[in-house]
């Protein structure tokens, strides 16, 4: 006779030995009766019965089996590239301040090229007493003194991994070829354009604290204590006669600097609070985090 379909729970295992838990049992005969009315045998309910428990029985395969899925590739996030910024602008318009802002929040290496000059100077090496007789003059310094210094401070292994923002330099066209025959090229180059008349006065007024480095503004940031105002001191190029020449000499090469990286550069209001400032810059290194997140490569297979 016909029995009830059989629906295992596994799919398409192989035949294996199984424990089998019956739902029905055959000791005690069920009364089923056919479409006609009329009563089965003993013989034709207990084999209905053992058909019913053959198809409600739950097989558990003592083995796993393989299954025939595709191998699936793991796949593995690839981090965008670091950050590769320039700063610029006039001498006091404000990159030291806005290079805080910038690392505070982006995590970059930051790299000032006039800190790298001055601890040579401080140093007496020959290359520091050169360039301290041009720095006096409120003249650039030559580029051989400085390029190779900064493409290795560059290319060391946190500048790479973290990122980079490199402050005040290039300052002439002859630095910018420079670098960028060494293969130096940055993903934005940020000019603050600030007055002359503002930046003189931002010049005039700032004061070192020899013992912690901390530049302040007797008017715009005054120390914070008698003595800390008592041991200041004002850099030798920090004056009104000599900003005005680094002034003149910034304006002559600032022009061809910016053609170097014209397509790259963003002119920013240095007249502004130091925080809309920062407010500009911060919306153009957002948009380039982003940027830099849509055209990497998102995936890899491992």
């Amino acid at each position: 006779m016909a029995c009830l379909s059989y629906f295992p729970v596994v799919a398409n295992p192989p035949p294996q030995p199984s424990s089998s838990l019956p739902l029905f049992s055959s000791a005690k005969p069920l009364k089923l009766f056919s479409s006609s009315s009329l009563l089965w045998s003993s013989l034709d309910i207990s084999r209905a019965s053992s058909c019913l428990n053959e198809a409600f029985t739950i097989r558990r395969p003592t083995k796993p089996f393989a299954t025939s899925a595709q191998k699936v590739p793991i796949m593995a996030s690839v981090d965008s590239e670091p950050l590769k910024i320039m700063i610029s602008g006039a001498p006091a318009s404000g990159k030291g301040t806005q290079c805080e802002f910038i690392t505070k929040k982006y995590g970059l290496v930051h790299i000032a090229a006039g800190d790298l000059l001055r601890t040579e100077v401080a140093s007496g090496s020959e290359n520091g007493k050169l360039a301290k007789k041009y720095m006096e003059k409120g003249q650039l310094v030559p580029d051989e003194i400085v390029v190779m210094m900064v493409k290795e401070r560059l290319l060391m292994s946190n500048s790479q991994e973290q990122g980079w923002l490199l402050d005040g330099y290039p300052r002439s066209l002859s630095q910018a070829r420079a670098l960028e025959e060494h293969g130096i090229r940055p993903d934005l180059f940020i000019l603050l354009d600030v007055s002359e008349e503002f930046l003189v006065e931002r010049v005039v007024g700032r004061r070192l604290d020899p013992v912690t480095g901390k530049i302040y503004h007797l008017k715009y940031s005054p120390p914070e204590s008698e003595e800390i105002t008592a041991r200041l001191n004002q850099r030798f190029d920090d004056t009104e006669e000599k900003v005005i020449l680094r002034l003149q000499t910034h304006h002559q090469n600032v022009k061809d600097v910016l053609s170097i990286y014209e397509d790259i550069t963003i002119k920013v209001d240095g007249n502004a609070s130091k925080e809309d400032v920062f407010a500009q810059i911060d919306s153009a290194l957002a948009g380039l985090v982003g940027q830099k997140k849509r055209t990497s490569t998102p995936l890899r297979q491992v």
